[in-house]
């Protein structure tokens, strides 16, 4: 791969992606699966087993070591059955999401996705904490599920961090484009490409992507669609902007079929899109997961906002004054400003017109460049202090 023009060229090696993705998994690889499906291992958990099923027959360590391994280094996605010992849970949640989202769309709330175009599909941002304001006791029977826990633990670690996002994508409901995941995959290239290679290895590891499937979701009704052993491509955030690499996803992904009931996990770093729905009458409710590392945090609680508004009139006035030599100004408003757009209520401050909203620092660099007075910066703050609070 060469490196130029910063830590990514352009010159992405086509031939080595097409080898990686063309392996094939060995079931010796994965003694603990039931059987392997488009080179997806699929687990048979039963979950409704007197003996509480396989995280209790067998050793439980064991099966995460074999789910670490699957995730990491073999085909990067596995599929889980019987996770819940009464489906009838499933059920119960979806009539309250399908409640959230009749208000909410009666509230003219909702909107934004990070890969499709906004239509005639559904979502819900933060189902995790709505479905607990709206029924406790639900929560507790539809999170209570013990391979959720195990194979969260098995990739980012105990005191893991969940977040949910239900998605709902009706019949004639379009594709996604091929894309990774959180975090560098929700920035553009350029963004992207100024992280340097190892953080592009780091950053897989800080989460896992999931969901439970509502329903049956035959394979018309357009799963998501995997690239296996894609995780695997060292600079596969820059690649899958490429119509190159997006062309070579199209031709090679795998889908599964789900029960409702079903859970599938897959690498963050996995070339992946939620397929079209070709069905007529399937409504695909899906409850995407989001597991983060408890270690994704800053030591020290800094009031960053405070400190723009303190920081914005000087700056201007050193900026005017000419007094910052060569990257200096940067340097500053980066010690001061909060850069990353998350945590934040998607609800009131959606994705729209990116994959990200607008960071502190964003606005910080937006207001220079509009000359906005510190009153108008001030004003701006506040805006976005109100969309982040939801």
């Amino acid at each position: 791969m060469a490196m130029a023009g910063g830590w990514f060229g352009q010159d992405l090696d086509v031939a080595a992606f097409r080898t990686l993705i063309g392996q094939s998994l060995d079931p010796a690889s994965v003694p603990m699966a039931a059987r392997i499906e488009g080179n997806v291992p699929v687990y048979d958990v039963s979950a409704g087993a007197a003996d509480g099923g396989i995280l209790n027959t067998y050793d439980k360590w064991a099966l995460m070591r074999e789910w670490m391994w699957v995730l990491r280094s073999g085909p990067g996605a596995l599929k889980i059955e019987n996770a819940y010992r009464d489906t009838g849970v499933i059920d119960a949640a979806t009539e309250v999401f399908e409640r959230i989202i009749a208000e909410e769309a009666e509230a003219g709330a909702g909107g934004g996705d990070h890969f499709a175009k906004a239509g005639t599909n559904a979502r819900i941002w933060n189902a995790l904490e709505k479905l607990c304001r709206a029924d406790p006791e639900i929560f507790a029977r539809y999170h209570g599920c013990a391979a959720i826990d195990a194979v969260s633990e098995a990739w980012v670690g105990p005191w893991y961090q969940m977040t949910a996002q239900v998605n709902v994508v009706r019949p004639g409901g379009r594709a996604q484009e091929a894309h990774r995941d959180y975090h560098l995959g929700f920035m553009d290239p350029v963004h992207a490409g100024e992280f340097p290679p190892h953080i592009h290895e780091l950053s897989p590891m800080l989460t896992l992507q999931g969901g439970v499937a509502h329903c049956d979701v035959p394979l018309e009704a357009g799963p998501t669609k995997l690239l296996p052993f894609s995780q695997g491509f060292g600079p596969g955030y820059m690649a899958f902007h490429r119509p190159d690499f997006a062309e070579m996803f199209e031709a090679a992904h795998v889908q599964l079929p789900l029960s409702k009931g079903d859970l599938i996990f897959f690498n963050p770093a996995m070339f992946h899109a939620a397929g079209e729905n070709r069905t007529g009458d399937v409504q695909r409710m899906v409850n995407l997961f989001q597991v983060s590392s408890c270690m994704g945090r800053a030591m020290e609680a800094v009031d960053r906002d405070a400190m723009c508004r303190l920081l914005y009139p000087v700056v201007q006035r050193m900026l005017v004054d000419l007094q910052f030599g060569p990257g200096e100004m940067e340097a500053a408003i980066n010690a001061a400003a909060e850069g990353y757009a998350f945590p934040t209520h998607l609800d009131t401050d959606p994705p729209i017109g990116g994959r990200a909203p607008e960071s502190m620092l964003f606005l910080f660099r937006r207001a220079l460049e509009q000359a906005m007075s510190a009153e108008q910066f001030g004003a701006e703050l506040d805006r976005l202090k109100e969309r982040r609070a939801g």
